[in-house]
């Protein structure tokens, strides 16, 4: 992208965490998200004595299992939002505030490095797996999951495609950055690992049910629990909403169940170990 500004995405995604209302994000987004952290988890071995890092560990859901688990989990998070979130449910895990892709640990500090739906929040997702790489001892593994691509991964899909079909404009407030679901391509993620350095390098796919009782739930977890989709939407004019909220409802109506909406979610998980 030749107007791809790095910094000023991160800026914008920085802003958007500081700012974000944690319990409208765990209403859905984030009750989505936790289901991805055992197999984030099972990816990197993380059992009894694992030293583990949780990267933009939000409000805490791979951190928490993580000690359930009997690792040792640190978790960082650049928004100081989320880190009060997770600071009030995990008062013996510690939580500190840092940069994905400037990482405040020596080398050869964790066993391993998990980091759930990052990548796609960051200007620069290579320097992120490059520093989890660093901070990772050698035989150690990192695992990162990302949103699969919106044909399969419907929750967010049918929303991106009522934008599309109603002829919204992207806002202009809006940085460009990767597209959401650019690591979906199996080579891409494959690749990302790779050049950090990271062997055995493994990319699968993680998918399940999402139950919501109405098609309002779904929209307004989906409005108010993400940073670039929330302006995408309320931006538009009051007419180009409703258009969008129509053909939202028609998308939805496909998965429409006896207690509501039964909406498949699709994941694609990445892994790898350093070289000893």
């Amino acid at each position: 992208m030749s107007d791809y500004d790095p910094d000023a995405f991160d800026a914008f995604e920085a802003a958007g965490w500081a700012g974000k209302d944690v319990a409208a994000y765990d209403a859905l987004a984030g009750s989505v998200t936790a289901r991805v952290a055992d197999p984030l988890l099972d990816a990197v071995d993380a059992g009894p004595g694992t030293r583990l890092l949780d990267v933009a560990t939000g409000p805490g859901y791979v951190a928490a299992r993580a000690a359930e688990r009997g690792t040792e989990p640190v978790g960082l998070d650049l928004s100081e939002a989320m880190l009060a979130h997770a600071r009030a449910r995990l008062p013996d895990v510690e939580l500190l505030h840092g940069d994905a892709t400037a990482l405040p640990f020596p080398a050869e500090s964790f066993d391993a490095v998990v980091g759930a739906f990052v990548l796609l929040h960051l200007g620069r997702p290579q320097l992120a797996v490059d520093e989890a790489a660093r901070v990772l001892v050698p035989g150690g593994r990192a695992a990162f999951s990302v949103w699969d691509d919106p044909s399969r991964s419907r929750w967010i899909g049918v929303l991106l495609e009522a934008v599309h079909k109603a002829g919204a404009t992207p806002p202009v407030e809006v940085p460009p950055g990767l597209p959401i679901f650019h690591f979906a391509d199996e080579g891409a993620f494959a690749d990302l690992l790779r050049r950090a350095g990271l062997a055995d390098v493994a990319v699968e796919t993680v998918d399940f049910g999402l139950q919501v009782q109405s098609g309002d739930e779904l929209w307004n977890g989906l409005v108010e629990g993400s940073v670039r989709l929330r302006p995408l939407v309320l931006s538009q004019t009051a007419e180009m909403q409703q258009a969008i909220r129509a053909h939202f409802d028609e998308a939805l109506d496909v998965y429409r169940s006896s207690s509501g909406f039964d909406v498949p979610v699709s994941v694609k998980l990445g892994s790898g170990s350093k070289l000893p």
